[in-house]
């Protein structure tokens, strides 16, 4: 019995760390340089580029002519569409050993016109739709090449790019596609690899062809100059970009940046003044499906309440339609609400980060990465031409042997009827190479007629000056450029941005980021009339009643009005208590008008003992002036001191017994102030001294020997100083010449104008 060898023979003894760091290494090179990262020159990473290449194969062409790699099958030239499953059989049994289902979901997408913005796949049957519903199975569904793909694959049969094997050695497949096509940036790409990503947008093909079109002409072209043709992405569902143009220079400059998209809509009148809201185009990757989910659900929890409905009217194009609650709403708040709060806005990141022609992944920038596509173009122009002058040289030879034949047509039927090795004699004696000789004897008889020296002198002719031509092109880096430059012009013919395929989707409108939307704008806004009773009872009427009606202003026995006014059921309503603390109440959320009202004090923490010294609509612009009784005091933005609980918020800090007097909403154009004490003294003095501040105990607005304030006011001092004169005659007193009471805030003041009311308010 022989002896087995021991059973840890072969085994090799290494580092754990270094074992794994290598071994993880050549995984992670795999899967940047063979599966996630696109490559520069055609866009395509190995997966796309083999279904590709074996639908070619398979005579699947835009115009179903057959390859001419392949030998033409003239029973097999009009098929138009196969089965995806034959495709991707042909694909993981020839080139790509993955999974059937992994690449049929890329040649999917390859058809998706939702999806690429130029699709390199023309499609039969269930590809799947923008709802984000799935494709068919695979043996349900049909394809072709598309125009793009067939542009993208254009010189394949020139010598253009080099060929390698398949993974089992038995087929070849190309390396890259020469087309002139540019995928890379016309359809983007997005894939995650080891350590790195990639995320390009789509972009319009004429604009690229402009943009490369200008790099030919002049490499050193400034990166404002390319951004001047090619403004930024163009995604295959439309929809707005918002960011700045400087926003999205920056991302193309530097290769790396995240660009803002919201949804297209506009406004459709109903009818009596009702509207609707139309999405006709959303965010590029975003499921219309999920989409209407995420705004039903906003109604559904009662998160948008201007919001009423949602609707899909889809068929062909794009229709979701948004009805607000009422016809008061705001529809740009109703859209700057749905920004925020789901997916009619979103960002897509820019990472240019690809292959090189040197399979080395880099972030590249839009100028960068069209000059280095603009290299391989150039290669591939250079290398088609060296072929075609190869194919010329061999006709050529055989050309010069056909007229020498020509010329000694009998002695050539003579030396191939006597002797039995023709081919020896017929290379010795008329100098002819073995290629030469050879298609002489393979010629049929009935070739004979067409050995016309004027026919094969033109034909030689004429080849000899395409030659000359071609190889002035590759030894001429200038008319390389030339010419390539007039072969992007013919491609840009076909993707026109005036009409069809070529046009621009996605539209530019600069906007800031969908705000905050307060909540009074979530409110159908009405107009009120905000009562409030002495005894501290608070109602809202419906709309803006008198005033003066003692019919609409009714209280209980032994209650009287303190502070009536008209508000809208959008604003904030500032309640004032004598401890300097102030409240904050929703005008929408007041008790009806139709009784009493109820109790303010149930809506905020607002202790009995305390008073309530102002009531008032918060406006986002106004001040206050704000002044205790010991007459400190300072001005009050009224858009700071809005409390979000019911505690409230302490604004005015009161020392030892002193307590908040005066709340007044400065007037536009006030300048000055007018401050009077219990003591009778007034002092006027500019509103530019006093503080503006959000808390605190202010400054001293007037001396007091004995007492406190009485009362202050703002006015504007060209204008004077008014007054009610009292009695029900309702007339006033204007005093103008103020200047014995002006002086600087703090000042003790002096006896008021002769006719001034005896209570020391002044309205």
């Amino acid at each position: 019995m022989t002896d087995l060898p021991p059973p840890t023979d072969g085994i090799k003894d290494h580092p754990f760390d270094s074992a794994l760091s290598e071994r993880y290494l050549v995984y992670a090179l795999s899967t940047i340089t063979a599966r996630s990262l696109p490559d520069l020159r055609d866009g395509l990473k190995p997966v796309h580029r083999r279904l590709l290449w074996a639908m070619r194969l398979l005579r699947l062409e835009p115009s179903g002519a057959a390859p001419d790699v392949l030998v033409a099958n003239p029973a097999r030239n009009n098929t138009s569409y196969k089965k995806c499953a034959r495709v991707v059989g042909d694909v993981i049994g020839k080139y790509h050993p993955h999974g059937d289902q992994s690449v049929y979901d890329a040649m999917v997408r390859l058809a998706q016109d939702f999806s690429l913005r130029t699709p390199l796949v023309d499609g039969q049957g269930n590809f799947g739709n923008i709802d984000g519903d799935n494709a068919a199975a695979m043996r349900y569904t049909e394809a072709r090449l598309t125009q793009a793909a067939a542009d993208l694959m254009a010189g394949l049969d020139n010598g253009t790019v080099d060929f390698r094997p398949t993974y089992n050695g038995e087929e070849e497949e190309p390396e890259v596609f020469p087309g002139l096509f540019p995928n890379l940036l016309a359809n983007g790409a997005s894939g995650i690899a080891v350590g790195m990503a990639t995320s390009i947008p789509p972009h319009n093909v004429a604009e690229i062809i402009d943009a490369a079109s200008l790099l030919i002409e002049n490499p050193n072209a400034e990166h404002a100059a390319l951004m001047t043709l090619m403004r930024g992405p163009d995604f295959p569902t439309g929809g707005l970009l918002v960011d700045p143009p400087s926003v999205i220079s920056d991302a193309y400059a530097t290769g790396r940046g995240s660009l803002r998209l919201r949804a297209r809509w506009h406004k459709e009148d109903e009818g009596r003044g009702t509207w609707i809201a139309v999405v006709d185009q959303i965010p590029y990757g975003v499921a219309k499906g999920k989409l209407i989910e995420q705004i039903a659900q906003l109604i559904a929890d009662k998160k948008l309440p201007i919001l009423a409905d949602v609707r899909d009217e889809s068929d062909e194009v794009l229709r979701i339609v948004l009805e607000p609650r009422a016809r008061t709403v705001d529809p740009d708040v109703l859209m700057d609400s749905l920004y925020r709060l789901t997916d009619l806005e979103n960002r897509f990141p820019l990472n240019m980060n690809v292959l090189g022609a040197d399979r080395t992944p880099r972030v590249m920038g839009l100028k960068d990465l069209l000059l280095a596509w603009l290299v391989h173009q150039i290669d591939v122009l250079v290398r088609r031409a060296r072929h075609r002058i190869e194919q010329i040289d061999s006709r050529l030879e055989l050309l010069d042997g056909y007229i020498i034949a020509y010329l000694n047509l009998d002695r050539v039927i003579e030396i191939i009827r006597t002797e039995d090795e023709p081919k020896p004699l017929m290379m010795a004696e008329f100098q002819l190479t073995d290629r030469q000789a050879e298609a002489i004897l393979n010629m049929r008889l009935r070739s004979l007629r067409k050995l016309e020296e004027m026919e094969l002198r033109r034909e030689h002719t004429e080849l000899t000056g395409e030659r000359d031509d071609l190889q002035k092109l590759v030894d001429s880096p200038a008319r390389q450029k030339t010419r390539l430059k007039k072969d992007l012009a013919e491609l840009r013919k076909r993707y026109t941005p005036d009409q069809g395929i070529g046009a621009r989707r996605t539209g530019f409108e600069v906007a800031g980021p969908a705000r905050e939307i307060p909540l009074e704008a979530m409110i159908e806004r009405e107009p009120i009339t905000v009562i409030m009773s002495q005894r501290g009872w608070i109602r809202a009427m419906k709309g803006h009643v008198d005033l003066g009606s003692t019919d609409a202003l009714k209280f209980k026995e032994g209650d009287g009005p303190a502070y009536a006014f008209h508000a809208q059921t959008t604003d904030k309503l500032l309640l004032a208590g004598s401890d300097g603390r102030f409240y904050t109440l929703a005008s929408d959320k007041l008790p009806g008008g139709r009784g009493f009202g109820e109790p303010v004090r149930l809506m905020i923490d607002l202790a009995n003992e305390t008073g309530i010294i102002a009531l008032l609509p918060a406006r986002p612009e106004g001040r206050l002036l704000l002044a205790a009784s010991d007459g400190r005091g300072f001005l009050a933005p009224m858009s700071e001191i809005i409390a979000e609980t019911r505690k409230g918020k302490q604004v005015v800090n009161l020392k030892d017994k002193a307590a908040l007097k005066i709340v007044r909403p400065i007037a536009p154009g006030d300048d000055s102030v007018a401050v009077i004490g219990d003591n009778r003294k007034l002092v006027i003095f500019s509103l530019a001294e006093l503080p503006e501040m959000t808390r605190g105990q202010g400054v001293t607005l007037q001396r007091y020997r004995d007492g406190g304030l009485s009362d202050a006011t703002t006015l504007v001092l060209a204008q004077g100083l008014s007054w009610a004169m009292g009695g029900e005659t309702g007339r006033t007193r204007t005093e103008t010449d103020l200047l014995p009471w002006r002086a600087a805030r703090g000042a003790a003041g002096r006896m008021p104008p002769t006719g001034f009311p005896r209570d020391n308010r002044f309205d």
